[in-house]
């Protein structure tokens, strides 16, 4: 059974040969047979394809009735009699890219709903799709073939570069941002930051925020993430950038290349990620740190000071993951009863 047709349609049905050549896997005999989509081994039938990737699925590899298997070459002795094995080295990469084939990223249908609220000296390239009750300021700017949602907002003087999509609710302020980039659900770009200054008698005196935030190509920002602008100079999200759901970027952040942050993740203001970091789920970033190219920050962590490049760190103050594993280990065999073995287990 493969994806509800009443939300995501297919195109489908495709031949093996499409199929091998979008996956990049060789096709040795093509039996002429179509499919109709993608589904995983556990559920999918005889018009459906699937991937297996990893010693665990095995299993379910042996079982499933799929019509063909995207599967790498050491598990192809598991492929069922009747299913088409399709060897790739990477099975989940080419499943992504055969899904995207049977699914592709809706077109813009070009118009503008007449509920959208549109400055007369805003630009709209062509072939843009402009949904219910959007919003689009003074002197903004949206490149050919965009997509904005019912009730989007691009603010005054905004730049939203061509291929670019913002889903319901999403608002963008204060921002220049570059191409194919996707803003989801309700996600808040540009807001103000979180800068104040207290005085004796407790007052908090905002600290006017007057950066902007630059998104670089295909940038991605998940459902209810907010993207500060910077204090004074800008909050940057490098090219390829991608947020998850419910992400935290402080003022004056800066990311580099293909940086990669989850869910319910904090960044807190003028911190800097180099390329290709990895934050792990409800992470949390203290200011003014440096994370270096290829860091990667484990689930819950909490960093506080510099990560040099490369280096895994986790735990909470965040350590280099194999000093943290060697205390939690150390101080589990201080606290664990007499008797029991090396590893503090109990029953």
């Amino acid at each position: 059974m493969g994806a509800d047709p009443r939300f995501f349609p297919a195109r489908g049905p495709l031949s093996l040969a499409a199929i091998a050549e979008a996956a990049g896997a060789s096709l040795g005999v093509d039996d002429g047979r179509l499919l109709a989509g993608v589904a995983p081994l556990t559920l999918a039938g005889a018009q459906d394809i699937a991937f297996c990737e990893g010693r665990r699925h095995v299993a379910a590899l042996r079982e499933t009735r799929a019509g063909a298997v995207l599967v790498a070459a050491d598990a192809e002795a598991a492929v069922p009699a009747g299913c088409v094995a399709l060897v790739v080295d990477a099975p989940q990469l080419a499943y992504a890219r055969v899904a995207a084939l049977f699914h592709p990223r809706p077109a813009p249908v070009p118009g503008i709903n007449p509920t959208a609220a549109i400055a007369a000296d805003a630009t709209i390239g062509a072939g843009c799709e402009i949904g219910p009750f959007v919003v689009v300021g003074a002197g903004a700017e949206i490149g050919p073939g965009c997509i904005l949602h019912a009730h989007a907002v691009v603010g005054p003087g905004c730049v939203l570069g061509a291929g670019s999509i913002l889903r319901a609710h999403a608002s963008l302020l204060h921002c220049i941002a570059g191409t194919g980039v996707v803003l989801h659900e309700g996600a808040r770009v540009g807001n103000e930051g979180f800068g104040f200054v207290t005085t004796k008698a407790g007052q908090h005196v905002t600290v006017p925020q007057v950066g902007r935030v630059l998104l670089g190509d295909g940038v991605e920002i998940g459902a209810n993430a907010c993207v500060d602008r910077g204090a004074g100079g800008d909050t940057v999200l490098g090219p390829g950038t991608r947020l998850d759901n419910l992400v935290q970027v402080g003022h004056n952040v800066k990311t580099g290349l293909g940086c990669v942050i989850v869910a319910q993740v904090g960044i807190a203001g003028s911190s800097e990620l180099g390329d290709f970091v990895v934050i792990a789920a409800q992470a949390g970033i203290t200011g003014h740190i440096t994370l270096g190219d290829g860091a990667r920050v484990g689930a819950q962590a909490g960093v506080m000071n510099h990560v040099p490049p490369g280096i895994d760190v986790v735990g909470s103050p965040a350590w280099p993951a194999r000093e943290t594993l060697k205390a939690f280990a150390w101080l589990r065999r201080q606290v664990a009863p007499k008797g029991n073995d090396k590893t503090g287990g109990t029953a």
